[in-house]
């Protein structure tokens, strides 16, 4: 299995950090991707992805943190190009949950992400929530690019599943898929293509049922990897088998 998101970065990970990659080992998991949500971060990424050859990075900027943290395409891709262990660029996207975050900032920084992701040919990680119109219409003047796209944790709309599909995009499916008010994106990730999904953590969040107010950790995606199995009616074998190769398909080909 793979780990296609997580924030080794961010505690109670950074502190316990040998012992979540053995964790991590023991149940099978091969590749951790830990995901930059800042300049600062990313700092902390580039020394984690030394740390063991199953760990591998990326560069980018969280909704979040974009009225403090301002980067161009250049400082994305001369990072990318000096550092072959940082494979990814994001998380980036946009979230308009809440209201206390400059939305042009956002958006913005989404396109140079985005932009860098072209001219490097690198996936790009995307969060969208409470957005899904605006990252369409972004995402959409860039169709001709051939973006390799990532909706992490992917929590959207099955119809926005369905317009992200044409964009060639991959879904990723945290522990959320596990919790019992899911329904709909239970159903989602049963319409969405076998050859387009993987699993993540994004721990230290979002711990799945039977660990669900937890702090989370790449170790407890074997649950997920179970419930997702259970969904698609393959054995969790099968699924760890076919999102490692997912995996490997849009990060190293």
């Amino acid at each position: 299995m793979i780990d296609s998101h997580c924030h080794l970065d961010h505690e109670p990970l950074l502190s316990d950090l040998d012992n979540v990659i053995q964790r991590s080992k023991n149940v099978g998991i091969e590749k951790l991707l830990t995901i930059s949500t800042s300049i600062e971060s990313f700092s902390r990424v580039k020394e984690i992805v030394n740390k063991d050859e199953m760990i591998y990075g990326t560069i980018g900027i969280h909704p979040h943190e974009t009225d403090n943290n301002i980067v161009d395409s250049e400082f994305i891709v001369r990072n990318l190009r000096d550092n072959k262990k940082i494979i990814g660029v994001g998380e980036t996207g946009l979230d308009f949950y809440y209201d206390n975050s400059d939305r042009n900032k956002q958006i913005n920084s989404f396109r140079i992400h985005i932009e860098a992701s072209i001219k490097t040919n690198v996936p790009i990680i995307i969060h969208s929530r409470n957005a899904e119109d605006s990252t369409f219409e972004i995402l959409n003047e860039y169709k001709d690019k051939k973006l390799k796209i990532l909706m992490h944790c992917y929590t959207g709309s099955k119809k926005f599943a369905e317009k992200l599909l044409n964009f060639n995009s991959f879904f990723s499916a945290s522990g959320i898929i596990t919790f019992k008010n899911a329904g709909d994106l239970q159903q989602t990730f049963k319409f969405l293509p076998l050859d387009k999904i993987l699993i993540e953590t994004d721990s230290p969040f979002l711990a799945p049922v039977p660990n669900r107010g937890k702090k989370n950790e790449p170790s407890f995606i074997n649950f997920t990897a179970i419930k997702l199995a259970e969904i698609k009616k393959i054995e969790k074998t099968e699924l760890a088998n076919i999102t490692t190769n997912n995996f490997n398909n849009l990060f190293f080909k």
